[in-house]
């Protein structure tokens, strides 16, 4: 059962493959539904991972101990002290089909 963090955000485990992952409505008047992984990413496996689909994240922290995604824009500063996440793609088989 996920937890509410803030509003509109959830961090849990995925149902198929018991990822950590952050669930939250990201964007202007929250247009897009994000399920991010926890794990951090190095600047080389953000490269590698990034696609047109595939959107790197900015994971702040705010002083109220509630984590947020941000979409990493091409303003996104280089040495951003947060740590950056993608997109969950659960690579497990579904275990159920409905």
């Amino acid at each position: 059962m996920s937890r509410p963090r803030a509003a509109g955000a959830a961090d849990s485990r995925c149902p198929s493959c018991a990822a950590p992952v952050l669930a939250q409505w990201v964007g202007d008047r929250a247009a897009l539904r994000i399920t991010a992984d926890l794990t951090p990413l190095t600047p080389e496996q953000q490269a590698a991972v990034r696609t047109p689909n595939r959107l790197i994240w900015c994971l702040v922290q705010t002083r109220h101990g509630t984590p947020r995604l941000r979409w990493l824009s091409r303003w996104h500063p280089p040495d951003c002290p947060h740590r950056h996440v993608t997109e969950h793609r659960c690579t497990a088989a579904p275990t159920t089909l409905f």
